[in-house]
C-alpha cells in the first residue's frame, strides 16, 4: 500500500485545512486504506503497529461524520489506559480545530468527575475513555449511547489482556446496532476475532505489513532489571562507565518527575522535559543540555520530538517503548555523524520477548549484559582514588603536613599505619557526609559539602534548590552511589496495575507526590482506630512484600474509582497493611480487590478487627 495526498481521500475542506495546520503532508498507508472506507460506512478491522498513523486513520472520519448541531454522543473511543486516551483526545481536538461547536471529552479513571459530568451534559459529541470509568457513566446514566455512530476500540488486543472483555462487550451492547465497529490492533489472538464476528458487520480488513528499519551502528545492550530496582541499577552504571552526558528515555511524564528528583538528590546534574512543561521552560532545559550545562536529561518521547544535541554518549531506555520505531528514533540520537554511540535499555519481567521483537524486527543485535554488583562499584571508587592519589603525589600538590607525620613517627607509628589510618579516616569522612538525615536532627540548611539537598528538605522548603554540577571527586561519586533513595513512596508498578484496570498510572502521579512527612503520619496510626467517617480494611501483604504507601494508594483507587479524600490512614506492617477507607466506598473496594493478584500474591482483603 501506498501513502496517497489527503486530498484524494474524500475529505471535507475543514479537515483538509486541520490536517494541514498539524503538518501532515500525505496519508500513511492505514490512513489511505482506511479512512475512505469509514467514510463511506462500512466497519474495519484495522491490523497494524503502533506509530503507524492509526489514531488519525479513524479521528478523521470521527470528526468528519460528527455533527456539531447534536447534543449528543455520535462517536465512542475505547483505549487501554489513561495516557492514551489523554494523547488521542489531543489529535481528535487538532483534527476538529475548524469544525465549529465539535467537542471532544476524555474520560478516565483518577481524574475529578466534576469536569466529565459536566462535559456529559454540555453534549460531547466524540468521547474517548478506558472501559472501567466509561461503564461507571453508563450505570450512573451520565453517558447515553443511543445516538451513536460509530465506536473505535484502539489497541483492541491490549484491552483484552488487560481483562476488560466483559466491560467491552456491554458497552457494544449498550450501542446502537446500526453503528460503525472499529477495531485496531497489533495482534489478532481469537478473543478478538470473537469480537469481531459477534459485533462487526461484514468488517474490511486492513492489514499493513510494518516496514523494517534499519539502525545506526551503535552497540546495544539490555539488562534485566526489577523495576524497583532500575533507579540504583541506572546509577551504578553511570558511575562504572562514567558516563558524563546521557539521554534517558521514560513511559511518562510521571516517571519523568520521579527519576529527575531521584538524580538530583543523589548529586547527579539532571533536568527534565515532557508535555507539562511550557514550551519556554522546555527551551531553556534544551539550551541547557546543548552547552552541557547539564549531565543528563530525563525525558518523555513526546518532549524529546525534534531534538538534535551532538556527542551524546548514551542513550538510556529507562522504560521501553512501545514499539520498534519508537525504539529507533530514541537510540538514534547518540552515535550520529560517524561518532560510537551506546544504548543502554531497562527491561523488566514480560518485556522480554518486547525486547527480542525489536531485535528481530531492526535485524540488530542486542545482548544481554549481567546488572554490575556494588561490590564492581566499589572498587572503581577505590581505583579512582588510588589513581587521584598516585596523582596528587606525582605532582607534589599537597600541603605538607611533615611535623604531625614526625611526632607520629617518633611515638612509634609506622608510616605505613599512618598512611592507613589517614586513608581509613577520610572513607569514614565520605560515609558520614552520606548517611540519611533523620528527620529529627535535620539541620535548618543542608551544610555546603552535602552533594545536593535531599529530597525531603526539598520538598518542604518553599525554594527549590540550585541543581550542582557533577564533580569527578571520589568522596562526592561514592555520596552518588550510596545515598539511600530520596523518596520513600513507590507506585504501583506497570504490569501489575495494567492486569488490574484501565488507568495504571494516575495514582502514581498522587501518590509520588505525597511528602515524606505525610507517609509517615499515617504508618504510625494505630490499626485498631480510624478517622472519622472512615472504615478500616487489612490486607494480607505488607513490607515484606514489597509494598509501599503508593502501591496502597494506587490499587484502590484504579480498582475502585476512589477519589484521593476517600482514601485515609496507610499502616504497612511486615505482613500486613492497614487502611482507611470511606465508609460508604468500603463494599465497593472489598468487592474489586478481592482476590487480585498484588505484588505477586493473592490479595486477601476484609474489614479489620
Amino acid at each position: 500500500m501506498q501513502k496517497k495526498p489527503f486530498a484524494e481521500l474524500g475529505l471535507a475542506p475543514e479537515l483538509l485545512k486541520a490536517v494541514a495546520k498539524i503538518g501532515y503532508e500525505e496519508a500513511s498507508p492505514i490512513q489511505a486504506e482506511t479512512i475512505p472506507q469509514l467514510l463511506g460506512g462500512a466497519d474495519i478491522v484495522g491490523l497494524s503497529q503502533t506509530g503507524s498513523g492509526k489514531t488519525a486513520a479513524f479521528g478523521i472520519p470521527a470528526v468528519q461524520l460528527a455533527d456539531p448541531t447534536q447534543r449528543s454522543t455520535q462517536v465512542l473511543i475505547l483505549c487501554p489506559t489513561r495516557e492514551l486516551a489523554v494523547q488521542v483526545a489531543e489529535e481528535i481536538a487538532k483534527l476538529a480545530f475548524f469544525k465549529k461547536g465539535l467537542r471532544e471529552l476524555p474520560i478516565y479513571g483518577g481524574s475529578a468527575y466534576d469536569r466529565q459530568l459536566r462535559g456529559l451534559r454540555e453534549g460531547a459529541h466524540i468521547v474517548i475513555g478506558t472501559p472501567g470509568r466509561l461503564i461507571d457513566h453508563l450505570e450512573r446514566g451520565s453517558l447515553r449511547l443511543d445516538q451513536l455512530k460509530m465506536v473505535v476500540l484502539d489497541e483492541a488486543d491490549r484491552m483484552l489482556d488487560m481483562g476488560f472483555r466483559d466491560d467491552i462487550e456491554a458497552i457494544l451492547q449498550k450501542a446502537p446496532a446500526e453503528r460503525q465497529t472499529v477495531f485496531f490492533s497489533a495482534t489478532m489472538p481469537p478473543a478478538i476475532q470473537q469480537l469481531i464476528k459477534r459485533y462487526g458487520r461484514s468488517p474490511v480488513n486492513v492489514r499493513i505489513q510494518a516496514s523494517q528499519l534499519t539502525v545506526p551502528a551503535i552497540d546495544q545492550v539490555y539488562y534485566e532489571v526489577d523495576r524497583r530496582s532500575k533507579i540504583e541499577v541506572l546509577c551504578r552504571l553511570i558511575d562504572l562507565q562514567d558516563i558524563n552526558y546521557a539521554l534517558i528515555f521514560c513511559a511518562t511524564k510521571i516517571m519523568v518527575d520521579d527519576l529527575a528528583d531521584h538524580l538530583s538528590a543523589r548529586g547527579y546534574s539532571c533536568d527534565k522535559l515532557h508535555g507539562g512543561i511550557s514550551q519556554a521552560t522546555r527551551e531553556r532545559v534544551m539550551a541547557k543540555f546543548r552547552r552541557r550545562a547539564v549531565d543528563f536529561l530525563v525525558a518523555t518521547d513526546v518532549a524529546a520530538r525534534g531534538l538534535d544535541v551532538e556527542d551524546i554518549e548514551v542513550v538510556f531506555n529507562y522504560d521501553l517503548p512501545n514499539d520498534a520505531e519508537d525504539y529507533v528514533h530514541r537510540i538514534g540520537r547518540t552515535g550520529r555523524a560517524g561518532r560510537s554511540g551506546r544504548a543502554i535499555t531497562f527491561v523488566a519481567g514480560r518485556e522480554i520477548y518486547r525486547i527480542e521483537q525489536i531485535a528481530r524486527f531492526t535485524k540488530t543485535r542486542i545482548r544481554r549484559e549481567r546488572v554490575p554488583s556494588a561490590e564492581q562499584v566499589e572498587q572503581k571508587r577505590t581505583s579512582e582514588f588510588f589513581e587521584k592519589l598516585r596523582t596528587t603525589l606525582q605532582k607534589g600538590e599537597y600541603q605538607s603536613h611533615d611535623g604531625m607525620i614526625e611526632q607520629l613517627l617518633e611515638q612509634g607509628y609506622a608510616a605505613t599505619e599512618i598512611a592507613n589510618a589517614l586513608i581509613d579516616l577520610l572513607s569514614r569522612e565520605v560515609a558520614r557526609e552520606v548517611e540519611p538525615v533523620r528527620q529529627e536532627e535535620r539541620p535548618a540548611r543542608a551544610p555546603a559539602r552535602l552533594a545536593a539537598p535531599r529530597a525531603r528538605d526539598r520538598f518542604e522548603s518553599d525554594a527549590a534548590p540550585a541543581k550542582p554540577r557533577r564533580e569527578s571527586a571520589v568522596p562526592k561519586r561514592r555520596a552518588r552511589m550510596e545515598e539511600p533513595a530520596a523518596l520513600d513512596v513507590d507506585g504501583v508498578t506497570l504490569d501489575e496495575i495494567e492486569a488490574m484496570d484501565d488507568e495504571p498510572r494516575r495514582p502514581r502521579a498522587r501518590a509520588a507526590r505525597v511528602t515524606d512527612k505525610r507517609v509517615h503520619r499515617r504508618e504510625m496510626v494505630s490499626p485498631v482506630s480510624h478517622e472519622p467517617g472512615m472504615t478500616r480494611l487489612v490486607m494480607n501483604v505488607g513490607k515484606t512484600s514489597g509494598v509501599g504507601p503508593g502501591d496502597v494508594v494506587g490499587v484502590i483507587a484504579n480498582l475502585a474509582n476512589l477519589e484521593r479524600q476517600e482514601i485515609g490512614a496507610i499502616e504497612l506492617r511486615e505482613q500486613q497493611t492497614f487502611v482507611d477507607v470511606a465508609e460508604d466506598k468500603a463494599t465497593r473496594v472489598l468487592k474489586k480487590l478481592k482476590g487480585i493478584r498484588f505484588k505477586g500474591r493473592k490479595l486477601t482483603i476484609e474489614p479489620a478487627a
